[in-house]
């Protein structure tokens, strides 16, 4: 995906408070399967689909993640709270009022997709 469009989706100033609250990643048990695919790229390339409303087997696969490989951690990630807590840091971010209102709406397409309740 062009870095124009990632950097739009997922700027410097909003991955500085995401990375850190983005859980380890945990290799599937059963072992094998490829590298896993780096964070802020799929989190962007969940942001994507949260925020334009698509369904997950029409994410572009320029993003480099495989819809899978996207929903699976949207799910891992969901059940480890990390949308409220990104809501949270956000707010607690001296500053951070300019993406405030792009994390709001990230984290409320994700409540939503998770089927949780918006705070």
């Amino acid at each position: 995906m062009s870095s124009d469009l990632s950097i739009r989706l997922v700027p410097d100033e909003l991955w500085e408070i995401v990375g850190p609250l983005i859980p380890e990643f945990a290799p599937r048990r059963q072992g094998g399967g490829t590298a896993p695919v780096d964070d802020r790229t799929v989190f962007t390339a969940i942001v994507y689909v949260l925020t334009s409303g698509c369904a997950w087997r029409h994410l572009p696969a320029g993003f480099g993640v495989s819809v899978p490989t996207a929903h699976r951690r949207f799910a891992a990630w969901t059940r480890a709270g990390l949308w409220p807590r990104l809501h949270g840091a956000v707010l607690a971010e001296p500053g951070a009022s300019g993406q405030l209102a792009w994390a709001s709406a990230i984290v409320s397409a994700a409540m939503a997709r998770a089927g949780e309740a918006a705070t």
